[in-house]
């Protein structure tokens, strides 16, 4: 309640200055019903444990420029007053109202830059509006003029503003248990009335400009309160237009102000809070205020701290903080009227330094973040002009920044042509020396992110020296959210410039049921660029787009596939190439045949067997089970290659299944019929395992290279 209540005086006091100076009583009585409806209600219907709620900075910027506003419009004060009141009453309708439709977590992506430009800029305003009351300048004289004409200054409110500034930032490295702002607003009147004992004048309390003076009320606080209402009932819905975009902005900078407390209260108290509730509780809160004529607020960051580091872990503080308030008021109110309008000011003015962001001078020292430097500034120098344009300038540089951010950042994840990708279908070696040499006329890119007309550009300028060379382009979308008409142009684009070549685009992996509801198939089938016959090329996965374009460059090549061609022998199979016919006849000796129909398991993960399978025709893949009866295909063995190895090696249970995809015909080797070959034949019995070793280590070599570009940064 110490460092609340003062604060939300001090900026009541503001914001009903902007009407007359006559109405600093009023803003006090704002800001104390504000500050004790805010404390008593918001924590009852928030229930989020250590948040203090209060009038804030930011609430007292926006009321005081729009107070001014109406004041220069000819408003009377007392419709000045129900405006503001209708203002604050539209501003918490608007956080019931996000708060219902949970937009508490969204509202936190406001980019910094706007939100620190903002504040900085309220806190420019708050300064300069402040400067006058502690140099105790006559009313109407221009701040610019009233420095450097001394002879109008006060040195009674200078003296009073300075000591108080002082004893604000000295406080904390003397006396930590009281908190700074009290010890301020003491030191101030103290100051006051030291200097009265010389200045007799001082002491006169009505007509005094230098005090708030006597908070003074028609009637009693009941018909006070039935006065505004009745004032805000008599409002129409054309006084509604003049007010609404403050109104807007005034919720928007409450909720992002008590939102920001929550994810500190959530730091320190290793919790996480209800951001929705919250502000609905702030939204309750914040409209009961409005009804009885108070300020509206936030869950404000310094109260807030120091409940917290005083062991003030429960919603329950938050309430007792408004109790504490009602009480202050109904015991000491009349002491209010004597607060130094100088103590006031030193006490807003140091609100002003510490809410100013001082690190955006960093900002100017390197040409990365000259940008977001530029922003800030945009932002605080239209605050300063007119902080509803300012709160539309931040919206508008919000969009550009997303804009900058996703033309800066590629929407290429990777790109590797044949030479460093393969598919998972394992190829013997004339048909891999074919790939390393005619690879780089087909290429796999991997994208990401959203395509649209602000990284388009840089997605064809990254590809079109390849795309002079390439006759195969493969676009992987399975990390793409979102496609406009630009991109679906560009791939048209592209496609025409491939089929120059005799080559083709590929789109494999095309999102169609993204959390967004995104359907880029159903987009690009719509637009009449897949689906129809001479449209792009699709694929249901990255690895058949990979083992498409491979057949297509081993085809040019003049490969020919073995799908038609007889069971191989035992010499046609690579591991045994350039063996001698005495060789091949002893390994004929102890290995079986066996035939699997398409669809059949040759061996399954976990079973204890150790043969080495070799394949004369037909394809097997390899696939490793996962979670939820789900399989990953590892890899794909083709006539004249082996598989199941590594059982056969070190005679453990297997890790993965074997499947046959087409109907298949093996030749098997057990390792125990294997090992006697080491009796047998010794010599044979060794080259055998070189060779199994020289292969093995050649198929992690491709492994290396896979994992490699997988983890590229």
């Amino acid at each position: 309640m110490l460092v609340a209540l003062p604060s939300s005086i001090a900026f009541g006091v503001l914001v009903y200055s902007g009407i007359g100076p006559e109405h600093a009583g009023d803003g006090a009585l704002a800001g104390v019903i504000g500050a004790a409806t805010l404390g008593i209600i918001a924590p009852l219907i928030g229930r989020n444990g250590g948040f203090i709620s209060a009038p804030c900075a930011p609430a007292a910027a926006v009321l005081t420029a729009l107070a001014v506003q109406l004041a220069g419009a000819g408003h009377a004060p007392g419709r000045i007053a129900v405006l503001l009141s209708l203002t604050a009453l539209l501003a918490a309708a608007l956080q019931l109202f996000y708060g219902t439709i949970r937009a508490g977590r969204l509202i936190k992506f406001i980019p910094y830059q706007v939100v620190t430009g903002y504040l900085s800029g309220v806190a420019v305003l708050i300064a300069t509006g402040q400067m006058p009351k502690l140099l105790g300048l006559p009313k109407g004289v221009l701040l610019a003029h009233g420095i450097i004409s001394p002879e109008l200054w006060n040195w009674t409110s200078i003296t009073v503003g300075i000591v108080t500034i002082v004893a604000i930032f000295v406080a904390p490295t003397v006396i930590r248990k009281v908190p700074a702002a009290i010890i301020g607003l003491l030191a101030g009147i103290a100051t006051y009335f030291i200097l009265a004992a010389f200045d007799p004048a001082l002491l006169k309390l009505a007509g005094n400009p230098l005090i708030i003076g006597p908070i003074q009320t028609a009637g009693s606080f009941v018909q006070m309160i039935d006065a505004r209402i009745d004032g805000l009932l008599a409002m129409h819905p054309g006084d509604v237009g003049p007010i609404l975009v403050s109104a807007i902005t005034l919720s928007l900078l409450l909720s992002i102000d008590t939102l920001k407390t929550g994810v500190v209260v959530d730091s320190l108290l290793l919790s996480r809070h209800d951001s929705n509730r919250e502000l609905l509780g702030q939204g309750v809160a914040n409209a009961a205020a409005a009804i009885l004529g108070g300020m509206p607020g936030a869950g404000t960051m310094g109260a807030t701290l120091v409940n917290i580091t005083s062991n003030g872990r429960s919603f329950r503080s938050g309430v007792i903080e408004g109790v504490l308030v009602v009480a202050s008021f109904v015991l000491l109110g009349g002491l209010i009227a004597w607060v130094p309008i100088g103590a006031l000011a030193g006490l807003l003015l140091a609100v002003a330094w510490r809410m100013f962001d001082k690190s955006i001078f960093r900002l100017a020292l390197r040409r990365s973040t000259r940008l977001d430097l530029a922003v800030i500034a945009a932002v605080m120098i239209v605050a300063q002009i007119d902080l509803i344009a300012a709160s539309a300038t931040g919206i508008g540089l919000a969009i550009l920044l997303f804009i900058r951010d996703q033309v800066r950042s590629s929407v290429i994840v990777r790109k590797l042509d044949l030479r460093t990708t393969r598919s998972k279908r394992r190829r013997l070696g004339a048909e891999n020396e074919l790939l390393l040499r005619d690879g780089d006329q087909a290429m796999a890119v991997q994208l990401q992110g959203n395509l649209f007309f602000g990284t388009t550009d840089e997605l064809f300028s990254e590809l079109e020296p390849d795309l002079k060379t390439l006759r195969f382009l493969l676009f992987d979308l399975r990390r793409v959210q979102s496609m406009d008409f630009t991109a679906a142009h560009l791939f048209e684009q592209m496609r025409e410039r491939l089929k120059q070549r005799d080559g083709e685009l590929l789109l494999s992996g095309m999102p169609s049921s993204l959390p967004t509801r995104y359907d880029i198939e159903n987009y690009l089938a719509q637009l009449g660029l897949v689906g129809a016959q001479g449209g792009i090329r699709t694929f249901e996965t990255h690895d058949a787009a990979i083992q498409w374009m491979e057949e297509r460059i081993l085809e040019a090549a003049g490969w020919t596939p073995h799908g038609e061609a007889p069971p191989l022998g035992l010499e046609g199979i690579e591991l045994l190439a350039g063996l001698g016919r005495h060789e091949i006849a002893a390994l004929a000796g102890i290995v079986t045949e066996l035939s699997v129909e398409a669809g059949r398991r040759v061996f399954a993960a976990g079973d204890q067997t150790d043969e080495m399978f070799m394949v004369r025709r037909g394809r097997i893949r390899a696939l490793l089970p996962l979670t939820g009866d789900k399989r990953h295909h590892v890899a794909t063995f083709e006539a004249g290659d082996f598989f199941g190895e590594l059982a056969f090696l070190d005679h453990q249970v297997r890790s993965a299944d074997a499947e046959a995809e087409t109907p298949t015909e093996l030749y098997v080797l057990s390792r125990s019929r294997f090992d006697e070959l080491a009796r047998n034949n010794p010599a044979l019995y060794g080259e055998i395992f070189e060779r199994l070793a020289l292969t093995l280590s050649k198929r992690l070599r491709v492994a290396d290279t896979e994992l490699r570009v997988l983890e590229q940064r």
